[in-house]
Parts: structure tokens; C-alpha cells; sequence
């Protein structure tokens, strides 16, 4: 396969632009380069992140030695060779500048030899290409990158640090592995063997990239629509996550960013999540290659339909079709009737569909409950401690709907909401437990041993130190797992597995909007860990709950910057009803 330069008229019509952001968008380029040659296995190795090393070796069909120059100059390709290619691209890559805008900013080596041939390898130094010389026969190609942005400063100043450009690294990989579950990959980051896939089927594929439970909550789909085909998996209710990341459109094998197809999968869901949730799905869309203009950006990932609301509409109604079980499984909610004998009448009659607590009858709440003189329990007062109108009386709290805690004072009422309140105090808890005391814990009988995504688990292992701050006892396995012996006194038995992962979708998805790590790491364990609307608690507990908030420094707002407290004085009770 020769590799020729493109014509002036065509370089012109190529959307110009930067390809080389970060290291992994090197990694994006060279594996796409690999699956061109036709690679049925391809090995990556990086360290620091990329930033120092880049390896990308495959056994696709190689270079030739008179090629090798060619493959380091700009719009050199050999994918296309007129006009006419441009509207019907059937490769991965196409430009013939990723080599060339790599090389122009780091060390760059290439090993290559054509099955039948001696190998020969060809190195830029500084931009100046070497000489070729010969080089060991390894049946493909290996590209080495190092010193990622070693003359741009500038540009490297900007990169995150290694193990975040590392994670970023890792999820490219992992796009790759779905969208060709064929093909072998593996994925050495400093050392460690973090991705390690053999070819295997989609549903299995997806059980190795995230967890073995996630195959046993997959939906297949199957929509076949005139000249094109959509096919993959979309996750049962099981699969829901609180932040966004794991959905995946690909389109004739590239990964794109399509956010009205990504619509048409939310929508179809519209029913089944609250706001804020998301689905897991991967799809694979097939269709002719001159129906879709894939010339959009630099990067490749944005695409132009022909007749994009044509997509949208057939892949909504073929998900909305996959999900009808679900949907024919969702009980209707009926109100109460209006033939009750009294409105004020106590009924003994139940809905069919009784909500139970997550609490498991509370006897997990509070843990050191009774190390507290029940005696002293006196909750703080809502104004100021000197104003003593407005003390709570331990006799006169009720919980109200399982949700707000209801408390006569003496100049009105009092709301307080269970959940915030639960989570203002859990996050100062847990940032005082970074500095000093560590938090309390309480022993499972039974550990448990939780499984990981790759990123999942990459993302904990950062947190590790303070997850164990907080009442986290967790043993490191290998594979990304942990074993769970013991949690922090908060929560309840049984749900590890899910406070953890939450844990990691909320710190992910709101560290930004904190000041600094540690405070997004408390909030999102008090936001995972709290008391949740629904759950039944003793007077005991809610006489806890409120001293323990008005021991806080600032007992009005929730970490999120939620209300915490209501008042209702007398006097606007008194107008409510008329009475002044």
C-alpha cells in the first residue's frame, strides 16, 4: 500500500486543526492508525500518563521501508487518493497529519516490517527526520512517543496531572475495546497491567471493560431500517448512574458525540429516571459511508448526517421497543380514594405497593446511640442559644412522611429535612475526620468483595486514604477489587457496593464546584451516605439527629446549598388562618 501525498485541492477541503491535545488523543490517532492496517491485536504502554512514554505496538500489515518517510510527512495517507474519497470515507483515519502534528511536538520512533520482509525503523529527533536503519522483524508496527510536548511548554503546562491524563488514556482505550470487541488490547500504565482483553463477544466484552454484573442487566437491540442497522445493548433500570460517562454511540466503528441521538436514548427512559440520571448503552450504528460526512472536526468524534431526524426518530422508537418490558412492568399508582369514610379518619387499608425502609428497622442508625445520655439529648437552638423561646423540646418532635422533622417551639414551628440535615452533619463529620479523628465503623459480619471498572477503580484508589478516614476498613486485591470489612456507622448494612460507586459518580461529577479535594470527597459521601426521604426513624434517632445538626457549624444549608430549616412562627400561622 503506497502512501502518497494529497493534492492542493484536496488539503484544502480537510477541515484543518489541531489533532494533538492531550496524550490521549496521540493514543486515539495511533490506535486508529493500528485498526486501518487491519490489527487484530494491539498493545499499549504508557508512563506518567502519557507525558513521558507512549508505545503502540500491533500486528497489522506494516509499512514498507521506502514508506517510512512518507508516514511522518503531512497529508501523506495512503486512505485516500481524490476527490471522491473525501465523500465516502470508510477509514478510521483519513487526514494524514496525526504522525506529522505528533512528531512536530515530541520524540517520535517507528519499527515496521511487512509480513515477508526485514524490519526497519525511522526516528524524529527535534522535527529532523533520520536516517533508516534496520530494525527487528516484528510482524506490524510499533510507534514510540516520549516527551510529549517537550518544546511547547506552553502547551504542557496545561495538562492535568498524570494519573488524571492516565484515566483519560484509559477510557479512549476502552471506547476502542467496545466498539471492536474483536479485537485484542491491553493496556500497560507505569508497570501495571491495567486492560488486558482477549476477542470476544460484545455482551462479554462489556463485562470485562466495566463489571461481571453487567451483562446480567443488558437489553439487546436489534433495528434494521432501510440501508442502515442499529445493534448493541442498552442497560436495564439496574444500570442507572448518577453521572454521565458511560454511553457510547458508534457510528460504521468511530466513536462519536451526538447529542440529539443521545436524546433519543434518554427520552426513550423519560418514564423510567429521575432528572440527573443516566442510562448505559453502547450501539453500534452501520450505514453507507456516503450518508454521513465524518469531515466535521479535527478530532474526528462529531459527525453530519444526511438525514439526521430520520436516526434520531428510528433509534428512539428501536429503545423505546427494547424497554417495552420494563414499562409493562411499572405498577400503576393510583390515589387514594375520595370515598373514605372521614377525611380526618385513620385507615387501616394499604396501597398493594409498600415502600420499606433502607434502614433495615434502624438498627444500624446511629451506631453510638446509646453511648449518649439520653438525658442530655437537647437539641440547639434555631436562632441563637441564648434565646430560649425557641428550644426544641425531645417531646414535641414528629417525623412527618417519613421525610421532615416536625418540632413545636414556642414562637411556632420548625421543619427540619431529614436528608440535608443528615448530610450537613455526615460532611463536616468527614472533613474533621481528614484532619484528626478518624470517623466510626462498623464491622460486617460477612466482608464483601466488590468489583470495579477499570476507571472505577483507578478513580478509588485516589480516594483510598480517605475513604478509610471516614470508616471505610477495605482490604486491595488485584483485578480491581476490594474486600469491604467494615463501614463507616452512618450507614446501613448491605449497601457497600452502592454507597462506593455513588461515592465515585458524585465526587466525579461535583469536585469542580468545590474549593478544594477533600470538601468534594465529604460531600459526596454525606450525600450518599444520609438518611434518604422514606426512612422511618425513632424519636430517639430524630432527637439525635437534631442535636447532632446544631452542633455544626452551619446547621441552615446543605453542602449542596440546599435549605436545611424552615420556621413558621405564630405569628404567620395566625394570618394563614385568620385569626389577625
Amino acid at each position: 500500500m503506497d502512501i502518497l501525498r494529497l493534492s492542493e485541492d484536496l488539503q484544502n477541503k480537510i477541515s484543518a486543526g489541531e489533532v494533538v491535545e492531550r496524550p490521549s488523543s496521540v493514543v486515539k490517532e495511533l490506535l486508529e492508525n493500528s485498526l486501518d492496517a487491519g490489527a487484530k491485536q494491539i498493545d499499549i504502554v504508557i508512563e506518567q500518563g502519557g507525558n513521558q512514554l507512549i508505545q503502540v505496538r500491533d500486528n497489522g500489515i506494516g509499512i514498507k521501508k521506502v514508506q517510512l518517510p512518507n508516514a511522518l510527512k503531512r497529508f501523506h495517507t495512503s486512505k485516500l487518493s481524490n476527490l471522491n474519497d473525501l465523500f465516502a470515507i470508510d477509514t478510521l483515519g483519513f487526514r494524514g497529519e496525526a504522525l506529522a502534528s505528533i512528531a512536530s511536538v515530541a520524540q517520535v520512533s517507528i519499527i515496521s516490517n511487512v509480513e515477508g520482509f526485514e524490519g526497519f525503523e525511522i526516528n524524529v529527533i527535534d522535527g529532523n527526520l533520520s536516517d533508516i536503519i534496520p530494525a527487528p522483524k516484528i510482524d506490524g508496527t510499533q510507534i514510540t512517543i516520549r516527551d510529549l510536548f517537550y518544546n511547547t511548554p506552553a502547551r504542557k503546562k496545561f495538562l492535568k496531572t498524570p494519573r488524571t491524563e492516565a484515566r483519560k488514556i484509559i477510557e479512549t482505550v476502552k471506547r476502542f475495546g467496545l466498539s471492536c470487541p474483536d479485537l485484542g488490547i491491553s493496556l500497560v500504565a507505569d508497570g501495571k497491567k491495567i486492560i488486558d482483553l482477549i476477542p470476544e463477544t460484545l455482551e462479554d466484552r462489556i463485562g470485562s471493560l466495566f463489571d461481571n454484573t453487567y451483562p446480567k442487566n443488558l437489553i439487546p437491540i436489534m433495528i434494521s431500517k432501510a440501508d442502515f442497522t442499529f445493534s448493541g445493548y442498552i442497560g436495564n433500570l439496574n444500570l442507572i448512574r448518577k453521572r454521565f460517562g458511560e454511553q457510547y454511540i458508534f457510528l460504521n466503528g468511530r466513536y462519536i458525540k451526538d447529542r440529539l441521538l443521545n436524546s433519543g436514548v434518554y427520552s426513550s427512559y423519560q418514564s423510567l429516571v429521575k432528572r440527573g440520571e443516566y442510562p448505559f448503552f453502547v450501539i453500534n450504528i452501520q450505514m453507507p459511508f456516503d450518508q454521513v460526512d465524518v469531515n466535521v472536526h479535527p478530532m474526528k468524534t462529531e459527525v453530519r448526517f444526511k438525514d439526521e431526524w430520520r436516526v434520531y426518530h428510528v433509534l428512539k422508537s428501536g429503545v423505546s421497543y427494547a424497554l417495552t418490558e420494563i414499562l409493562n412492568t411499572i405498577p400503576n399508582f393510583q390515589r387514594i380514594s375520595s370515598d373514605s369514610d372521614s377525611f380526618f379518619q385513620t385507615s387501616n387499608r394499604q396501597s398493594t405497593i409498600e415502600f420499606q425502609s433502607n434502614y433495615k428497622d434502624n438498627k444500624n442508625f446511629y451506631s453510638n446511640l446509646e453511648k449518649i445520655d439520653r438525658a442530655k439529648i437537647y437539641a440547639s437552638n434555631i436562632t441563637s442559644v441564648e434565646n430560649e423561646e425557641n428550644n426544641f423540646n425531645i417531646e414535641k418532635l414528629w417525623q412527618v412522611h417519613n421525610k421532615y422533622i416536625v418540632s413545636e417551639i414556642n414562637s411556632g414551628l420548625v421543619v427540619i429535612d431529614q436528608h440535608v440535615a443528615h448530610e450537613r452533619v455526615l460532611y463536616e463529620e468527614s472533613l474533621q475526620a481528614f484532619e484528626s479523628k478518624v470517623m466510626s465503623s462498623q464491622t460486617l459480619l460477612f466482608p464483601e468483595e466488590i468489583e470495579f471498572s477499570k476507571d472505577e477503580y483507578d478513580i478509588l484508589l485516589e480516594i483510598f486514604p480517605y475513604l478509610k478516614k471516614i470508616g471505610f476498613k477495605i482490604i486491595e486485591t488485584d483485578e480491581s477489587k476490594l474486600i469491604v470489612e467494615a463501614t463507616p456507622s452512618d450507614i446501613s448494612w448491605g449497601d457497600e457496593k452502592k454507597i462506593i460507586k455513588e461515592i465515585i459518580d458524585e465526587f466525579i461529577s461535583t469536585r469542580k464546584k468545590y474549593s478544594s479535594y477533600k470538601e468534594a470527597l465529604a460531600a459526596s459521601f454525606a450525600c450518599k451516605a444520609a438518611v434518604k426521604a422514606g426512612d422511618q426513624m425513632t424519636k430517639e434517632e430524630l432527637a439525635m439527629l437534631v442535636n447532632r445538626l446544631f452542633a455544626t457549624e452551619h446547621p441552615y444549608y446543605c453542602p449542596h446549598g440546599r435549605p436545611i430549616i424552615m420556621q413558621l412562627s405564630l405569628e404567620e400561622l395566625d394570618k394563614r388562618f385568620e385569626r389577625i
